[in-house]
């Protein structure tokens, strides 16, 4: 049996529309559109609609005609899932319970699904990527935020309601870089933003000691720093780049370590900026674990970058699709 699937990433700077043809077992992303987040939420999702349309008259008629059988949406939380609504994400300025499902539910009279975008790359690297086979896997986004999605004795854990896995809340240090509105933050240290802040901090008091680093030459450029201006930095071996990576490394083996001991998983996937700076991160991180992490714990977890390499955002909203198409909820 041959099904489209429909799939859309909201992100704090870009969004995706995507569409997929599930045969089986077998999934197979046709097409991606991707375009910057629009300043309000009616104009995205206005958005997202059309470029759906888009892609279902381009692919439909060459596929036999197939018809849509459910839509995915994956975004950074808090949401509330079972209401389909966005609840104020830090990185979504403007959307204050917007209700995501409602209108695809009514344009396309299809199931639709909208999850923690943390819990759906858990659920997509779970069912495709690196957490096949496995009972007790964890998830970090560490891309625009930091989230967790935790998948626990073979299923998805959301919490009581729906917020479980905010590990970008925690306080790691009492100073720091702001994130999820907390100074010295696990997303504060462990994020692209989070990276940046840092990074500015440090390019302005180098600057003031007579030192711009490479990543910052002139003073002017400080609000263009980025983490992958940092990352490239740090690649070509500018000590102070050098320096932010091994402070953001620290801290996200820290933040791993509470993971481990807490909750006793045997993998722990990490996605965007681990999965393009690993060599930098991985060698900080696993010695930090070492410190911190109880052993015994340590010796049955694994720490791997996401094994759907940067089409995890697409495979996560269609693993919400077929979340969507298990409940029926049309």
């Amino acid at each position: 049996m041959s099904e489209w699937l429909g799939g859309i990433d909201i992100g704090g700077t870009k969004c995706a529309v995507s569409l997929a043809l599930r045969e089986g077992s077998n999934l197979s992303i046709v097409e991606k559109r991707i375009s910057p987040t629009p300043d309000s939420p009616q104009q995205a999702l206005e958005m997202f609609a059309t470029m759906l349309d888009e892609l279902l008259l381009k692919h439909r008629p060459t596929r036999g005609n197939i018809p849509l059988s459910a839509i995915g949406i994956s975004c950074g939380g808090p949401l509330d899932a079972e209401r389909g609504l966005i609840l104020s994400p830090p990185n979504l300025p403007g959307w204050d319970h917007i209700d995501v499902i409602t209108p695809f539910k009514t344009r396309y009279h299809v199931p639709v699904a909208v999850e923690n975008d943390a819990n759906a790359c858990a659920l997509a690297e779970w069912t495709w990527g690196a957490g096949i086979g496995t009972k007790h896997m964890i998830f970090l986004t560490f891309g625009t935020g930091m989230g967790a999605g935790f998948i626990l004795n073979g299923r998805l854990y959301s919490g009581a309601n729906g917020m479980a896995g905010e590990v970008g809340h925690i306080r790691m240090e009492d100073n720091g870089p702001i994130g999820y509105g907390k100074v010295g933050s696990f997303e504060g240290f462990c994020s692209g933003g989070g990276i940046a802040r840092l990074a500015a901090t440090k390019a302005l008091e180098a600057i003031q000691l007579g030192r711009p680093p490479s990543f910052c030459p002139h003073v002017t450029d400080i609000a263009q720093i980025t983490a992958q201006k940092v990352a490239e930095a740090a690649n070509r071996e500018d000590p102070l780049a050098l320096e932010i990576f091994r402070k953001v490394g620290q801290v996200l083996g820290r933040g791993l370590s509470v993971l481990v001991d807490v909750l006793n998983p045997e993998l722990i996937v990490i996605g965007s900026i681990y999965l393009r700076q690993q060599s930098l991160l991985e060698p900080i991180v696993l010695a930090e674990l070492d410190k911190e992490a109880l052993g015994i714990s340590m010796n049955v977890c694994r720490i791997v970058p996401a094994g759907l390499g940067e089409q995890i955002g697409d495979y996560a909203s269609f693993a919400i699709a077929m979340e969507a198409l298990e409940r029926g909820n049309n």
